[in-house]
């Protein structure tokens, strides 16, 4: 038998057609603070339960215009995961099971009392928590032990592994450094699933999607009427990633003011929701992340220092795809195998002059740019072997935010030729520039005679991309 414990309030629909009843059930669990709404036939029932999100429903057999059997029929038909007591005075075994096959959790026989109506409330929301607790952390698991997606055999790779090997059983705070695209949330997953946390809940927050005053509330949660809007006790995500690990995505985008409060969090495991004045303990692991220069932002004053030296205990950088580019064919294949396994795509693979123009490319992002390139040529590509060409016109699609989509005079126009050069041509130009040079085994003359050029264009075009002579190799 399941133990409730302490049971958090909830909203509860009753759906019936006596009065007597409907004041009864209110009256005695408003007084164990859930909120409970009241509907007495099936069609308003219905209504309310698809336009509020009730966690229970009490419901009589027995409606005016509907019978509650049915009722349950459609809230399985509809994927509706909401716990039901069916009630009714013709208690039999017949209606009990026939009920509990239609997935009411309980079942309470008219009249009842209010110990039994609340044992049977208490029981079902415990019952429930404790499924959607299971589901989640079973996704979660599922998702952290799958690996997959973290490719890689080269040297600064590796060296990351072994850095997560090591932090991840202790309970320390752990800053992740790179780029965006480099894969920190993975690699976050991964140590979560490697602590002693792993069986309890990893919470992402995205620290750059949230207004300081909303992240704050999300945080540390609040209580009723603490602010417009807020109709009932909300808990927060330190409240929730209590016992597992929280991830701070992007904790360079946090105000000062929300820097400070996460920092006396940290300090001494206490906050307090927001309009409470009743402090909360919370026991849980913070994983940070970002890809700013946070000792930059602490001289401008932009980050605190002491946040800072709290967050930075065990700091593991993951390198960006450009300097590990012996992984790339092993990236772009697992993600055209990935995509064609989806999609039902038969593409067999890459043209060597493809492959290389891939590996000499710089990806400023990263392994989520490469990972989306390759879905948009499974998904365009009509060849089982992907050419130089088809890369190219993939690799860098023309980007024009912040200017008029029509320009409005030729300055405008030169201005939107400028950018689309450097945004799309010019890095496809590098690779094309690195791809010659690494068929020659470095030597400039045979390059460029290769690609049907004079020397000193090429050379030319090499000192406007800063590339230098070198020799042949797939790593850098």
């Amino acid at each position: 038998m399941i133990d409730p414990g302490p049971i958090k309030p909830a909203r509860i629909l009753v759906i019936d057609d006596e009065p007597a009843i409907c004041d009864g059930c209110r009256l005695v669990l408003s007084e164990k603070s859930h909120e409970v709404d009241i509907c007495s036939t099936g069609r308003e029932g219905m209504e309310a339960i698809r336009s509020n999100g009730y966690e229970l429903i009490l419901l009589d057999l027995k409606l005016p215009d509907a019978d509650g059997m049915d009722l349950l029929k459609r809230l399985s038909e509809e994927g509706l995961r909401i716990a039901v007591i069916v009630m009714t005075g013709y208690s039999s075994v017949q209606n009990a099971v026939a009920a509990m096959k239609l997935g009411a959790s309980d079942y309470l026989a008219k009249p009842f009392s209010d110990d039994q109506l609340v044992m049977a409330v208490e029981k079902a929301l415990a019952a429930k928590r404790l499924t959607e607790e299971n589901l989640a952390l079973r996704k979660q698991l599922y998702a952290m032990f799958d690996f997959s997606n973290i490719v890689g055999e080269n040297q600064k790779l590796l060296q990351v592994f072994e850095e997560v090997r090591r932090a991840a059983p202790t309970d320390s705070t752990i800053l992740l450094r790179g780029e965006s695209g480099t894969g920190k949330e993975l690699f976050a997953k991964a140590i979560h699933a490697h602590s002693r946390r792993a069986a309890r809940q990893f919470i992402v927050v995205d620290c750059s999607t949230f207004s300081s005053s909303l992240l704050e509330s999300e945080l540390f949660g609040h209580v009723k009427g603490a602010f417009t809007g807020a109709i009932q006790d909300k808990a927060g995500i330190f409240e929730v990633a209590d016992g597992g690990t929280l991830f701070l995505d992007e904790i360079g985008n946090l105000s000062v003011e929300v820097q400070a409060k996460l920092l006396r969090v940290m300090e001494t495991h206490e906050f307090k929701p927001v309009g409470s004045n009743r402090t909360q303990k919370t026991d849980m692991r913070i994983i940070a992340a970002t890809h700013r220069d946070l000792e930059a932002m602490v001289e401008q004053g932009r980050f605190r220092e002491d946040l800072f030296y709290r967050i930075n205990v065990l700091p593991i950088t993951i390198p960006p795809l450009r300097k590990r580019r012996d992984d790339i064919p092993k990236l772009a294949y697992h993600f055209l195998r990935r995509f064609c396994g989806e999609m039902g795509r038969r593409i067999q693979g890459f043209s060597d002059e493809a492959l290389q123009l891939l590996i000499n490319y710089d990806w400023p992002g990263n392994v989520r740019q490469l990972k989306n390139v390759v879905e948009r040529l499974v998904i365009m590509a009509d060849e089982k072997i992907l050419d130089r060409f088809q890369i190219a016109s993939n690799l860098h699609p023309p980007q024009t935010e912040g200017l008029e989509t029509i320009p409005r005079s030729s300055e405008d126009l030169k201005k939107i030729k400028r950018l689309i050069l450097r945004q799309s041509y010019e890095p496809i130009e590098k690779a094309f520039l690195r791809t010659a040079l690494e068929a020659a085994g470095g030597n400039i003359s045979r390059a460029a005679e290769k690609v049907g050029m004079q020397r000193s264009n090429f050379s030319a075009l090499m000192k406007k991309h800063g590339l230098g002579a070198r020799k042949k190799s797939s790593a850098a």
